[in-house]
């Protein structure tokens, strides 16, 4: 009876361990850097800001004609220089992702990127202050 006997594993020798040790390093230093990049940026225009804020009306209530709508006028605010070109893939992506029938994440992505707004100053507040007479 001929029986053949499997070959032993591996060993572990320093130069594998060593080797081994750098990718999963290699890895981990691409993750975080990846997990830490800023999100990109909006800007201070408030058309932009109210746009994106029917964008997220849009697809949180899943209407498919306002997100066209949406869709349109950030595409103008995009030409106009008015939406950063890196914010305006992002949403690009969000819109594309509620096309493809991915409501929820893409909600949840929208709602992500509204929150790592920062703000680039005060706001003027459209509501007029009291004034005593």
């Amino acid at each position: 009876m001929n029986v053949r006997k499997a070959p032993p594993p591996p060993s572990l020798t320093p130069r594998r361990l060593s080797i081994g040790i750098g990718m999963i390093s290699l890895l981990l230093i691409g993750v975080a850097i990846y997990w830490l990049r800023p999100t990109p940026q909006l800007g201070a225009d408030e058309e932009v800001l109210r746009t994106v804020d029917a964008l997220f009306t849009a697809v949180t209530g899943r209407n498919d004609k306002a997100l066209t709508q949406c869709e349109k006028r950030l595409r103008v605010y995009r030409e106009a220089g008015k939406l950063p070109t890196p914010a305006a893939d992002t949403l690009d992506s969000v819109i594309n992702q509620a096309r493809g029938g991915r409501w929820e994440p893409a909600a949840t992505r929208l709602y992500a990127f509204i929150l790592a707004q920062r703000a680039d100053g005060p706001r003027q507040s459209h509501k007029r202050k009291a004034t005593k007479s």
